[in-house]
């Protein structure tokens, strides 16, 4: 018999690219099952535990961290936490009795999903980066299903009962770039016959790539390229302040931009960090980039997803600590050869892996109703 109002844990979190699949993959069972009932497990004081619920769905937290790669007091507690966290886990599951536990990477999915093996109920996880953090690599060989957004992971998974590429699962708004161009021209107030460069370094901004900008602006205005710069809310008065004392409409400093699809439609090329959202969004919007990752990720993942693209010549990488001397010069160099972007724009569709949740949700329907 068919279940149709399957029970369901979602555990981990930490960063928005592991909240994003996790909120998505909720989604995706709610679409298909409507009677489904989710809970959420994060780990106190992580940012799953405002952001989730402002998605609509429950969550619990675990008293857990990540061990700190320097002797400190916070490593001392570890076992204490872990102990504590993998107690609350089991009595969690005990109470709520899951058809299925999925995690996605973070501190919290690690004592949830590996209390789930231990009371024997079905487990997936998701891997949004190209270079698996502890947590799911750790749990890799004991969970039913591991799925992940890139090629290639099978030597960070060799034990794994089921490998199965999914990718990542994305904003809706953002797969239908067609026709979008001249709203978003207008909506921006960007001419079409001037190159546009769009800089994402995240919500909150990336000192390096604005610092980077910030001493370039007046070069953009004698090459006339118009530029459109997400900056954070760190940097907004500091670069809305130097746009207005250059004075030229070619310049444009946001905080946050809100449409990120016409945003994406009005690029030529695209300045961002590699994080595992930002890297997928890119292959799916097919547009040449430039990327810079964070150099302080965790095991250094955005190298690594910036390493995926460009080792396919999908992608330009510049290194954090070179931005300020070389961002321009890659910039000016791609928008002078239009072949290379060509070529980039053809190899980044090639990795693109579209309905990314309705793949997760084969794997999760598998487990739910075996």
């Amino acid at each position: 018999m068919m279940k149709q109002s399957p029970r369901v844990i979602i555990s981990g979190g930490g960063t928005g690219g592991h909240i994003f699949p996790a909120v998505a993959i909720a989604n995706a069972i709610q679409k298909k099952y409507p009677d489904s009932t989710i809970l959420f497990v994060g780990a106190k004081g992580k940012m799953e535990m405002e952001k989730v619920p402002k998605a609509g769905y429950k969550i619990k937290g675990l008293w857990i961290s990540g061990i700190q790669r320097k002797l400190t007091l916070s490593n001392l507690s570890f076992p204490i936490k872990l102990i504590h966290s993998l107690w609350n886990a089991r009595k969690i599951i005990k109470q709520f009795q899951p058809d299925i536990c999925i995690g996605v990477g973070g501190f919290a999915s690690g004592p949830l999903l590996k209390a789930a093996t231990w009371s024997k109920v079905p487990t997936l996880i998701h891997e949004s980066n190209s270079y698996p953090g502890i947590t799911n690599k750790l749990l890799g060989k004991h969970v039913n299903t591991v799925c992940v957004a890139f090629q290639g992971m099978k030597s960070f998974f060799p034990k794994a009962n089921n490998l199965v590429i999914t990718g990542n699962p994305v904003r809706q708004e953002i797969q239908k770039l067609e026709g979008k161009r001249a709203r978003a021209l207008e909506h921006f107030n960007l001419k079409s016959d001037k190159p546009i460069v769009l800089s994402i370094g995240g919500s909150q901004g990336a000192r390096s790539i604005n610092h980077a900008l910030d001493a370039v602006l007046e070069k953009f205005v004698e090459k006339e390229y118009q530029l459109l710069w997400q900056t954070g809310k760190f940097y907004k008065t500091q670069s809305q302040d130097r746009v207005k004392a250059i004075g030229s409409e070619l310049l444009q400093a946001h905080e946050f931009i809100y449409n990120m699809d016409l945003a994406y439609a009005a690029a030529d090329i695209v300045i961002s960090r590699s994080g595992a959202m930002s890297v997928t969004e890119l292959s799916l919007v097919g547009k040449p980039c430039i990327l810079i990752p964070f150099p302080h990720a965790a095991e250094d993942h955005q190298t690594a997803n910036a390493l995926a693209l460009v080792n396919n010549n999908a992608g330009v990488l510049v290194k954090d600590s070179e931005a300020k001397e070389r961002l321009f010069t890659e910039l000016d160099s791609l928008l002078s050869d239009e072949i290379k972007r060509t070529v980039l724009t053809r190899n980044i569709e090639k990795l693109k892996i579209e309905n990314a949740a309705d793949l997760i949700m084969i794997e999760v329907e598998k487990l739910i109703q075996k």
